[in-house]
Formats: structure tokens, sequence, C-alpha cells
């Protein structure tokens, strides 16, 4: 059974909820004006987990097929048969009532924009079937991250900055799109919509650079909006040096150091803007 468990934790990249985890923790945190009381906390990560955990789970189901066929990804487990259908889809079940058992703990609000939020992750699984927006549909689910923090704790949309969660979707929008030239040719071939599959990938890049551009302009704009100190401004600056170094080491004729760029720099600039966030909160 732990064997079972740690290939469906491996199939949905689990680890990778550092990405969508640390911005609910800000919203959470601006919400608070620092760290929001035990029980909050702990259903804010539960919720995440189980949403997270639901979508991608969803994500492996719907693509199956056409994993089964693109060489890059036919050792995923379900296409290669480590894991039945069955047993991916009690794992989405159970963390779908998880993700709504902890916005039932939480609030009201919180319960009530949990289907639109669960829902928008769903259907990202969905859009490369007839839109190249698809990356744009993940940066908004994405999107609702802080948004869902910031609900868990004050319980109200009023003063929510939504400056971040507009960040948040370009930040997105823009390393799915790098993320996506992997599969560009096998895209077009099987009929599938991308950025990188209609405009190619030198377009593609250009477009992740303008939305990246528009991410840090934004979430320099949360700092000035929700006042925050000189700890968030240097996480900013870390935040602009992760986004620049990752459109330097990946360039769309040479996609072999992809993953520093996808999963190593979008963690660190998750996880540096919640440390920064948090600093500056406990410091004012």
């Amino acid at each position: 059974m732990w064997k079972k468990i740690q290939i469906l934790l491996e199939m949905i990249k689990f680890k990778h909820t550092v990405f969508a985890m640390p911005f609910a923790l800000i919203g959470a945190f601006l919400a608070q004006g620092g760290v929001p009381e035990a029980r909050v906390f702990f259903w804010v990560v539960l919720a995440m987990v189980g949403a997270r955990t639901c979508a991608m789970g969803f994500n492996r189901i719907a693509d199956r097929r056409f994993d089964a066929a693109n060489p890059r990804t036919a050792g995923r487990a379900l296409p290669a048969g480590q894991v039945s259908l069955a047993e991916s889809w009690a794992m989405v079940i159970i963390a779908g009532l998880v993700f709504f058992l902890a916005c039932a703990m939480l609030n009201p609000l919180a319960l009530m924009i949990a289907p639109f939020a669960l829902g928008l992750t769903l259907l990202y699984s969905l859009t490369k079937r007839f839109t190249w927006l698809c990356h744009v549909v993940l940066g908004v689910a994405l999107a609702f991250s802080p948004l869902g923090g910031w609900v868990a704790v004050a319980g109200t949309l009023a003063g929510f900055p939504w400056v971040l969660s507009l960040g948040v979707l370009f930040w997105v929008a823009g390393f799915d799109c790098i993320y996506a030239c992997l599969d560009a040719d096998f895209d077009r071939q099987a009929g599938l919509y991308s950025m990188p599959a209609r405009f190619g990938r030198r377009r593609a890049f250009r477009l992740a650079v303008l939305f990246h551009v528009l991410a840090f302009a934004l979430f320099t704009l949360t700092g000035i909006q929700a006042g925050l100190n000189l700890w968030y401004f240097i996480g900013i600056a870390l935040t602009g040096v992760a986004l620049f170094y990752q459109h330097i080491v990946v360039n769309p004729r040479d996609l072999s150091r992809i993953q520093v760029s996808f999963f190593s720099m979008n963690g660190l600039i998750a996880l540096t803007l919640f440390i920064a966030t948090w600093l500056s909160l406990a410091t004012a």
C-alpha cells in the first residue's frame, strides 16, 4: 500500500505543491497582518494539498491516452500501468473531499468559492483540446491560491490585493508556456492546442517574457499596495533575478535545462515571496 501511495504521489509530482502553497499562505498572512492562528493555518495547508492533488490526479486521468502516445510522458505511472484507473480516481475523489472539508472548516465564504476554484483547476486539463489560451486558464486557476488564503482568514473579499492574484496569473502562464515547448511538436500532431504549438517556440518564449514582466510589476505593486517594508522588496529583487535567470538558461533552440527553469527557479520564486512577506509583516 505504501509503495502504491508513493507511486501516486510521484505521478502527480506532489512535491510541486510548493508552487501554489506559498501564495495561499501569502494571502492568509496579509489578511492576518502576520501569522494566522494554528487552526486556520492547518486548514489552509490541507485545502491546498487537497485541491492540487485532486487537480493533478484528474489531469493525469484526462491526458492518459495522450501521455501514452507521447514518448516524453509514456513512462508516467498511469499509461505505464503502475497504477490503475480506479486507484487514480479514488485519489482524485478523496483529495476533492478533503479540499471541501477544509474549506467548510474555515468559513462560509471559503466553502462558497471552493467549487469555482476547484472547477477551474479541473477545467485546465481539458483546455488543450480546444484553446491555446490553456496556459492563461491555468494561471487563473492558481490565482485563486492567494485569494483563498485571504478569505480563509478574513472571511470576506474586502481589502484583498487583487494585483497579487493577477501577478500569480501571469507568472504561471509564463512558466507553463515555456514548459509546453517540450511538447510543441507532439501537440501539433495530436491536434492539441498550446502557445508553442500555435505560434512556435520562439514566439511562445517572447510571450512568456511578456507574462513574466507583467508578473514582476504586479508582485511589486502588491508590496506597495499592502504597505510592506524593505524585506519584501528584497524578495522582489531576488524574484526578478530568478525570472531573468530562467529565461537565460532555456531558449527555443535548447530546452535541455528546462527542469532548472520550470521547477527550481519557480519553486524558489514562490518560497522567496512568501518568506519576504512574512519577514516584512513580522518587522512592521
